[in-house]
C-alpha cells in the first residue's frame, strides 16, 4: 500500500478541480495547470478531497501512485499560494539584471578577447516571474540576489538548477550561485611552512 497515494489532498479554499479523462485541471487565483495521469491511475473529487486511486498492484503502478498524488498536491498548492525560489550569487563584481524577457549573468568567466567579462543570457521561460533583490554581489557577505516566483513547482525547480549549473559554489572561497540557506562546505587552502 501506498501510503503517500491513499492519503487524500484537501482541496484548499478558492481551488477548483476538474477530471476529463486522464486529464486533471486545477484551477486558483493565481492561475491554472493541467496534468496528464497515466492510464492505471486515477484521480476523483469526492467530497472536500481529491482522491487518487490505482487500477492493480503492479510495480509501475505502486511507483506512479505516491507520485501523481505528490504532483496534484503540488499543482493544487501552486494555483492557490504558488511557490518562490531565493538564488544568491557569492563573489565580487559578480552581477544580474534583467533585460528584456532574460536574466543576464555575469559570474566571473571571461569572454573572447579584450579582457571583457562573458555575460550569460538566460531566457525566462512563460509563467515564471523573476525579481533582482540586489544586483551586485559585495565582497564576501553580501551576495547578488535575486527572486524566481511561479504556480508551476517543477518548473521553477528546472530553471533554479540549470542557472545555478553555470557557476556552481566552489569549496575555497564559497563564490558561485546558490540556493538561499543551501549550506556549502568549506576547504582550507594549501598550507605552506615557513622557512627555517
Amino acid at each position: 500500500m501506498s501510503r503517500i497515494g491513499n492519503k487524500p489532498i484537501p482541496l484548499p479554499s478558492g481551488a477548483k478541480v476538474e477530471v476529463s479523462g486522464s486529464v486533471v485541471k486545477a484551477t486558483g487565483p493565481k492561475g491554472n495547470l493541467t496534468l496528464s495521469v497515466v492510464p492505471s491511475i486515477s484521480a476523483k473529487v469526492d467530497g472536500g478531497n481529491v482522491v487518487v486511486a490505482r487500477a492493480d498492484d503492479s510495480k509501475r503502478s505502486r511507483a506512479l501512485h505516491g507520485l501523481t498524488r505528490a504532483l496534484l498536491a503540488n499543482m493544487l498548492e501552486g494555483v492557490t499560494k504558488g511557490y518562490t525560489q531565493v538564488l544568491e550569487i557569492y563573489g565580487t563584481g559578480y552581477t544580474c539584471k534583467l533585460e528584456g524577457g532574460n536574466l543576464l549573468l555575469n559570474v566571473g568567466f571571461m569572454g573572447r578577447g579584450f579582457g571583457k567579462p562573458a555575460q550569460f543570457i538566460i531566457p525566462i521561460p512563460a509563467g515564471l516571474k523573476v525579481n533582482i533583490d540586489a544586483p551586485a554581489a559585495r565582497g564576501e557577505n553580501e551576495p547578488a540576489k535575486f527572486t524566481v516566483t511561479g504556480i508551476d513547482k517543477q518548473l521553477i525547480g528546472q530553471f533554479c538548477a540549470e542557472v545555478r549549473k553555470i557557476r556552481k559554489p566552489e569549496p575555497y572561497k564559497g563564490k558561485g550561485i546558490r540556493y538561499a540557506g543551501e549550506p556549502v562546505r568549506r576547504k582550507v587552502g594549501k598550507q605552506f611552512a615557513g622557512g627555517g
